[in-house]
């Protein structure tokens, strides 16, 4: 168990029946009135953000979350196939399930399955990953006003917006979280 005045950011708990980790929280003294903890917390299995407001003494059990490490092997149709690299077992999860967080995985890439009490709720992609553009519009000269932008598809599928200078077939590199650009490599 763990009270709301012990919240710290990346603590996840169970609240209401769903796992949620903590985003932000701010312990708020208020002239008047008793002491609370403001927090946002993501829920871990749709992604979705509440804000809450807790006393500092209410309690709540801390989820125990599993981090394991397996290896995206392929898609088939609505599945997307996982090995566990040390025991070589093979795991098949629904597209409906995982296919937000695979927009920038390829093939063989490791990636970090998330596990509660024996149920697995999500994909963790690696931080940082490095994709071939395989499709964008030519720069043009003269279009350089202020860190101009222009769309791209990488070799996963995915669109990002990259600088006027990348053409197709430069290797870049990309934040999984927020599909920024991050530079060539």
């Amino acid at each position: 168990m763990i009270s709301a005045g012990e919240f710290r950011n990346g603590v996840t708990i169970e609240l209401e029946g769903g796992i949620y980790t903590i985003i932000d929280f701010q312990h708020v003294k208020p002239g008047k009135g008793a002491a609370f903890v403001r927090s946002t917390l993501r829920n871990l299995e749709s992604g979705s953000i509440l804000e809450r407001t807790f006393r500092p003494s209410e309690k709540m059990a801390r989820a125990h979350i599993e981090r394991r490490d397996l290896q995206y092997l392929y898609k088939d149709g609505d599945i997307y196939h996982f090995m566990d690299t040390e025991t070589y077992e093979q795991l098949e999860l629904n597209a409906t399930e995982v296919a937000d967080t695979m927009v920038f995985v390829k093939e063989n890439d490791m990636v970090k399955v998330l596990e509660h009490n024996g149920r697995i709720f999500g994909i963790e992609p690696p931080m940082h990953v490095e994709l071939a553009v395989t499709e964008t519009e030519p720069g043009f000269k003269g279009d350089t006003a202020q860190g101009a932008t222009k769309p791209a598809t990488v070799e996963t599928g995915a669109s990002v917006k990259v600088p006027l200078f990348v053409n197709e077939g430069d290797v870049i590199k990309i934040d999984t979280r927020t599909g920024e650009y991050l530079g060539r490599v």
